[in-house]
């Protein structure tokens, strides 16, 4: 049995309470109210509600710490070392178009340093979950990044800049390079879920540029403690603040990382 904190239990908890309401929403899709938030970036009232049921059970729970959330932007908090970051749902996009591929994310910050992530997948009921020191989970499942050393056999993850977003060119050389170097390459439209992959060895490796804190910060936890390496571009731990992330297992961090920067020039 697995003996969790009573802080990953307060992030499990309310992570199950949002996407009980995100599962109904999701069934109703084709009703919501979905406004444009910006140029190929969505929010429906689906984002707004499990944000506002995030915040009072993460509020109720602890009831100084601060929250980075993905609509509500900075909330402070009389507790100066401890930060909520939170994104109702990663994946909006698949999620307003009827795709069952989203998430429920939040980290937990403490001076600047991620110690607890949940990433919690409704639809699925896949709860991943991980704390500094005590190992990732899915479930009741010990996570481990896969063993694979060589990136011809690896299959990656990655995230496709979308129409608005700058660094599309950047993207075709480094699509080019892991198309001939990999043995397949994915595009599922969740950073949050694509970090989880890795932890459990279901992809080798992740890279995407452009994201925000919230899409990353429960994820870098999972993959520290299933056994990998997370890393900007240049193999600095500064992903919340460049929103530049390469995750991959022990063995292929490092050639994932020259790859990219070869791609890159």
């Amino acid at each position: 049995m697995i003996v969790r904190s009573p802080i990953l239990n307060v992030m499990m908890a309310a992570a199950r309470k949002a996407g009980r309401g995100m599962v109904r929403d999701f069934g109703e899709v084709e009703k919501l109210q979905v406004s444009k938030k910006g140029t190929s970036d969505f929010v429906s009232s689906a984002d707004i509600k499990a944000e506002k049921t995030l915040r009072q059970e993460l509020s109720k729970a602890r009831p100084g710490f601060a929250f980075l959330l993905e609509e509500g932007g900075v909330v402070t908090g009389d507790d100066k070392s401890h930060r909520w970051i939170v994104d109702p749902i990663d994946g909006t996009t698949n999620f307003i178009h009827g795709i069952p591929h989203f998430a429920v994310s939040i980290g937990l910050e403490r001076d600047g340093e991620m110690i607890a992530g949940v990433v919690y997948e409704p639809i699925s009921d896949s709860m991943f979950h991980a704390e500094k020191g005590a190992g990732a989970f899915l479930n009741e499942w010990r996570l481990r990044v896969s063993a694979r050393r060589d990136l011809s056999e690896a299959v990656l993850a990655t995230g496709i800049p979308h129409r608005g977003r700058p660094g599309q060119q950047h993207f075709v050389k480094e699509l080019v390079a892991a198309m001939e170097q990999t043995a397949g390459i994915r595009r599922f439209g969740s950073a949050a879920l694509d970090l989880a992959y890795v932890a459990a060895g279901r992809c080798e490796g992740y890279w995407e540029s452009g994201l925000k804190p919230w899409d990353i910060a429960a994820g870098i936890v999972l993959v520290k403690e299933a056994g990998g390496y997370v890393s900007d571009f240049t193999g600095r731990a500064s992903m919340l603040e460049s929103g530049d992330v390469v995750a991959g297992n022990d063995k292929l961090h490092v050639k994932l990382l020259a790859m990219l920067r070869e791609a890159r020039g």
